[in-house]
Order: C-alpha cells, then structure tokens, then sequence
C-alpha cells in the first residue's frame, strides 16, 4: 500500500519494518519487561561547528574509544590529497554520555557540498550498521575496510544521487534485502503512511525478493485501485509509462502516490497471467484521500445446533499502524455492547507494520505475563518479550484468518495467540519473513532501514522464509 501500516503504495519492508523494542544483551532465558525506548544520539560536527543530531529507534552504542574506528578514519583520510578539506567528527556512546570517551577524527571532504551532507550520512550509517546489523560478520567481510572504500568511492563525485548510490551500494553488499537507506522523500512519505494520512490510489504492494517483481498485496477496500478491478498477486510493469525493472517497492509507492484530482496510469500483468500478453492491462486511476483506519468490523448473527441465536464478532485488522491497537480495542467494546459471543480476527492480507503495534494488539486478547514473541540477536541470544500485568477485554472463543499476504506483525500477533492457546489458526501458510528492522531517522532526513534481530513464534516456531504455520484446514465451531 502506499506505505505503512498497511500504507497504500508501500513495500513490504517497509510495512513490516519496526521501530522497536530495545534489544539488551541479557543471559539466554531471562525474561524481558515488555518496553521501549527511543535511541541513541549521534553527532557530526563540522569546522565550523555545525551539529547534527540523529535519534535511533534501536539502542546503540559506539565505542569511541575503539581503536578499529580510529584506524579505519584515518585510513580513509590516508588516500586522500593533503589540500582537502577536513571534517571533524565526534561520536559519543549513548549509555550514558557522562562516561562515553569521544574520538574525533580528521578526514577529507569532498568539495562538493552536497557530497559532502551524504559523506556524513555515510559515517552514521556505517556506525549504525557496525553496532546494530543482526550479522556480525557482515556478511564476512571488513567492515573497516568497507567504509574506507566507500568513502574513496565517494569523495571524486559531484552529486547527492550519486553519493547516495554509494551508501546503497555498501548497504547491499550486506546480503540483506531489508537493510537499506531511503532518501529524505521516500522517508516522509513512509511516515505519512505511518501516521494514517495519505493520497494515493489504495494499493498494497511488495518486492518479491527471489525475481524481483512488484507484486499487488492487496488493495484497500473502496479505492481507486479496488474499484478498477487491481487484485492480489497482480505485477506491475510501468508507471506513467516508466519502467519498473530495477525500482524497490517505496520508490514505486512514491510514484502512486500525489495530489488528490491528478491520476496516475499504471500497466500491471493479471496475477496467473504473468509474462502473457493477454494479461497485459492498462488503468488510469484518480488519486484520492485514503482512509487508512486499519479496523473494520461487523456482528454475524447465526443461529447455532441448539437453535439458540448466537452472535460473532468479526474484525479484520489490515494493517499494523499507530493507531491500530486503540481502533481495535474500540471495535472490540461495541461488539461487546452488541452481545458478541464469540470472535474472528482477519490478517488475511495484512503485510504487517510496527511490530510494537501487534505486541500492543496481542495484549487486548492476552492476560497475565505470556511471553508475545522471541527475539534472537546478533549474539545469538535468545530474548523473550513478555507482557507485563496483562488484562483480555474478553475471553470469548477466538478464531484467525492467515494466508500467504499475512507477513511479518500479522505472524507476530497470529503466534503469540496460537502458541498462547488463546487462538485457533485457519487458512493457509504465511509469508514468512522472521526478521525485525529498526528505522533510524539521519542527519539530514533520510533513513535507514537495519534488520536488527530475528523472530521466533513463543513455541519458538521459525518464521522466516520457512513459514511453520499449519493453520487448520477445517472449520472449527466457536463454543460459548
């Protein structure tokens, strides 16, 4: 959908992606206060004393008093001609700064001054990746040594787009798909998503990692797209006549997205029909405000074996936004008031969003102290997320609809629930993406997206592209 929650135009790494809960390094078993902070600080400072500030939504800390930081600086500085400029940089640990050792050090500068705004989002980046990325090993490379070539890669060129294309570039050497940087415009538009504000065409949308294809997730019911016939598993191919080949997902729900009254053309292939010409097909859509309320629900009225009328509430959650936690609470009171007997919760479909969100939703279903999700860090350590003091609304007969556009927060919330036998599961397999990225705002707006940890289901079910889910295939009866 455009971008988060399940933001219309919006790719499924973005969707999925997770401001987060703090990832403390604690002995294997012990149990974790369901909680979360705001992160770090990082502060470039230039000759003229110009400071930038960039909050983390994952704890961090740089030691500057490693000397692996001072070597790699100054050789990065080493390859340079002596009549460039310097920047000076000051990197502070953030736990607490009182106690934090600052190293700063000298290194050329491009002349270019917009060159040398993303040589500074380089340094943060890379110190972000260094301390947080899931892989220690970085994909066994040198990290070091990875920023000194990038930032030789980087000093010789004239403008941002092309420095930018350096970060990426480092980032992708990763191996990670969900690791990225986007500019200071795909990061706002991510963040309209987020918030629930958003004009657009209504489509949910994600980057197939193994061919590369923008696929159609799902539409919003009631959109443009929706009313255009655009369904789920669609391709698409253009964009007012531009190519996608080579686009990721924010950068194609950018293009979606616009003023209300101007439209936007899209030329998508129809789901089976991938490749052949007679599912080639063209649409002019009109973009319009899109309301992004994540909740709709109804009461189904039945009568039940013993003739007696019974009553169903019936939820269906398509995206895991701010808001969605607070909708649903809302939903769930006046289907109370409507004499609710029993409950179905719908993640079919819903590509997922802020993971604190689906922790926040599992606990509207959960009481006590349940462990909501296991986290495992680039320690290898295993960290359960845990309620604290849980109370249900209801404890009536619950039943979830997964299928394979249930991905990410969708996974998260359907385990704690099915694990935590609050549950029943139905449908077909999950998408399975087990990982977990923080979003970290930089000094000059862009943002940077860092797979952080990966997800176990509380029975420790793995998720990640080998979705273990085997949601029940025959309808069960909800008892009172």
């Amino acid at each position: 959908m455009e971008s988060l929650r399940p933001t219309p135009e919006l790719g499924l790494r973005s969707l999925s992606s997770a401001p987060l809960f703090e990832l403390p390094k604690r002995a294997r078993g012990v149990r974790i206060p369901f909680q979360f902070r705001s992160g770090p600080r990082l502060r470039i400072r230039s000759e003229k004393r110009e400071e930038f500030r960039a909050s983390g939504s994952v704890g961090f800390e740089i030691d500057a008093s490693d000397g692996g930081l001072a070597r790699v600086l100054r050789q990065a500085a080493a390859g340079f001609a002596a009549a460039a400029a310097a920047a000076m940089i000051s990197m502070y640990g953030c736990d607490p700064p009182a106690l934090a050792e600052s190293l700063t050090v000298a290194f050329p500068v491009s002349r270019a001054r917009e060159v040398n705004t993303v040589q500074r989002t380089l340094v943060e980046a890379w110190g972000l990746i260094r301390e947080t990325f899931i892989d220690p090993t970085f994909n066994h490379q040198d990290w070091d040594q990875k920023l000194q070539q990038t930032m030789v890669e980087m000093f010789p060129l004239k403008s941002a787009d092309a420095a930018y294309n350096k970060i990426s570039g480092m980032l992708a050497s990763l191996g990670d798909p969900f690791t990225t940087i986007i500019s200071p415009k795909e990061y706002r538009s991510f963040r309209i998503g987020s918030d629930g504000n958003l004009q657009g065409v209504g489509l949910f949308i994600n980057k197939e990692p193994s061919s590369g294809r923008l696929v159609v997730l799902s539409c919003i019911e009631g959109s443009p797209a929706d009313r255009a016939g655009i369904h789920e598993g669609d391709e698409l191919i253009e964009i007012d006549g531009e190519s996608l080949a080579g686009i990721d997902g924010e950068a194609a729900a950018v293009k979606l997205r616009g003023h209300v009254g101007t439209s936007v053309t899209v030329k998508l292939y129809r789901g089976m029909d991938h490749g052949s010409s007679n599912g080639l097909r063209e649409v002019k859509l009109s973009r319009e405000f899109i309301k992004l309320s994540p909740i709709s629900s109804t009461v189904i009225s039945y009568k039940s074996s013993d003739g007696h009328e019974s009553k169903t509430g019936y939820v269906r959650l398509s995206a895991f936004s701010q808001n969605a936690a607070a909708e649903m609470q809302n939903a769930i009171h006046q289907l109370e008031v409507q004499g609710a007997q029993s409950y179905i919760l719908d993640l079919r479909n819903n590509p997922g969003g802020l993971v604190k969100a689906g922790l926040d939703v599992a606990q509207i279903w959960l009481d006590g102290d349940e462990t909501l999700v296991n986290t495992i860090d680039r320690d290898g350590y295993l960290l359960p997320i845990n309620m604290v003091n849980g109370h249900a609304i209801t404890h009536d007969p619950l039943v979830v609809l997964v299928n394979e556009g249930s991905a990410s927060a969708s996974e998260i919330l359907a385990g704690a629930l099915h694990d935590n036998g609050r549950a029943i599961l139905v449908g077909r397999k999950t998408f399975g993406k087990g990982k977990i990225q923080s979003v970290t705002e930089l000094h000059d707006g862009s943002a940077l997206f860092v797979t952080v940890a990966k997800y176990l289901s509380p029975a420790l079910h793995d998720i990640d592209q080998n979705t273990s889910w085997r949601s029940s295939s025959q309808r069960e009866q909800l008892h009172e």
